[in-house]
């Protein structure tokens, strides 16, 4: 097989989105791989991959996209009742009251609003893969910002912060949950903690290969050492380590840190989008419309102080309509990943969509390829 090959199916009418994929990966690198996946209404209608070694069960770190993985267990027992979102965090979780923080909402905090976006004296490689570890330190800290007054990304920790409310309201981890409520019950392949037969399966991450103009754009915007987003990304402690490496971490995919310890194929990210808002294999929706609706409303949108750029967060998921697909329904939620990987459910149109890649995509976060995959499967899904 060759790099410029694409394997896989599309479902009749959903032909220009493999024409998309092709057109693609015909200009990339020789060393390119990625999958593509999407669901219409809980079917499978396109089922893509290319590049050497890899085919439609390989794995790859997903960085963010865990964090929907994350925060789809918080809407199901924010469903059921078990999680309110408009009591004080310390209703479930008393100590997190220390430093100003007694006020504080379940809902503020799910909206990326608390404040706690990293440690002042940051965290070791060891502590950053490790949720309860996380949760205990941030538990002493004092916000960035008043909480509930502004919004910043929590890139590193907001799994481990709204994890530990789940597990002191059910006495399960959210990677216990997610097994057994999302992943298992849909052979889902995406683990929030990989087990250590299916590490063959890993293909690990591969660092950014900018071109030299690539290289000084990004050389042009550098991040100070003590300012939000250097404690938010844990870049300001002495030894801070690849962003590229964190998945390459056999402790970080083994413990399934679920702010970006996940890991997926383009069929486990879609599939899980597909479960939470569609019939999947004569499954009901995981979700009900109405708490679809609830995690896809906007709660946080405008100056993000972390990404210092526009940014909107629904409950846990990023507002994926409005921060970078226009063309996508209202209510739209998902998450990409650093990686370059992208997922979400458009419940208004039927639209679930995953995709993955091995290479860090410039500049960061969901690949610009995305853009014209989602656009093609997003139209081939109306006119299905």
């Amino acid at each position: 097989m060759t790099t410029k090959e694409i394997h896989g199916t599309v479902a009749d009418g959903f032909e220009a989105v493999r024409e998309e994929f092709a057109a693609f990966v015909a200009t990339e690198r020789a060393d390119y791989e990625g999958q593509l996946c999407a669901y219409a209404h809980g079917r499978r209608v396109v089922d893509l991959w290319a590049g050497d070694g890899v085919d439609a069960t390989s794995l790859y770190g997903v960085y963010s996209c865990t964090k929907g993985a994350a925060h789809l267990v918080v809407a199901l027992l924010v469903q059921e009742g078990t999680l309110e979102l408009d009591r004080k965090v310390t209703y479930y979780w008393p100590e997190f009251s220390a430093e100003g923080k007694a006020a504080l909402t379940l809902r503020d905090l799910v909206a990326h609003r608390a404040g706690l976006i990293g440690l002042d004296a940051g965290f070791s490689p060891e502590e950053l893969a490790d949720d309860r570890v996380i949760a205990e330190r941030l538990a002493d800290q004092r916000p960035f910002w008043r909480p509930g007054t502004a919004f910043g990304y929590h890139a590193y920790v907001i799994g481990a912060l709204t994890g530990e409310v789940a597990r002191r309201a059910t006495g399960r981890t959210l990677q216990e949950l997610f097994e057994d409520r999302v992943r298992a019950p849909y052979g889902l392949d995406f683990h929030l903690g990989l087990p250590q037969s299916l590490e063959p399966r890993f293909r690990p991450v591969q660092p950014m290969a900018p071109t030299p103009e690539e290289q000084a754009e990004l050389d042009a915007t550098p991040t100070g050492p003590h300012t939000l987003a250097s404690i938010a990304y844990n870049t300001h402690v002495p030894d801070p380590g690849e962003l590229h490496d964190f998945a390459n971490s056999r402790t970080v995919r083994a413990k399934g840190q679920a702010s970006a310890g996940g890991v997926a194929s383009a069929r486990g990210l879609a599939g899980m989008y597909a479960a939470a808002i569609s019939e999947v294999d004569g499954r009901p929706p995981l979700l009900k419309p109405d708490t679809a609706a609830e995690v896809g409303q906007i709660h946080s949108t405008g100056y993000d102080l972390v990404s210092r750029a526009h940014r909107s967060y629904g409950l846990g998921f990023q507002a994926t309509a409005d921060n970078l697909y226009p063309f996508l329904g209202a209510g739209t939620f998902g998450h990409s990943g650093a990686g370059g990987s992208q997922a979400f459910a458009d419940p208004r149109s039927g639209l679930a969509y995953g995709y993955t890649r091995r290479r860090f995509a410039f500049p960061g976060g969901a690949a610009p390829e995305n853009e014209r995959f989602v656009r093609a499967a997003h139209k081939a899904t109306l006119a299905s």
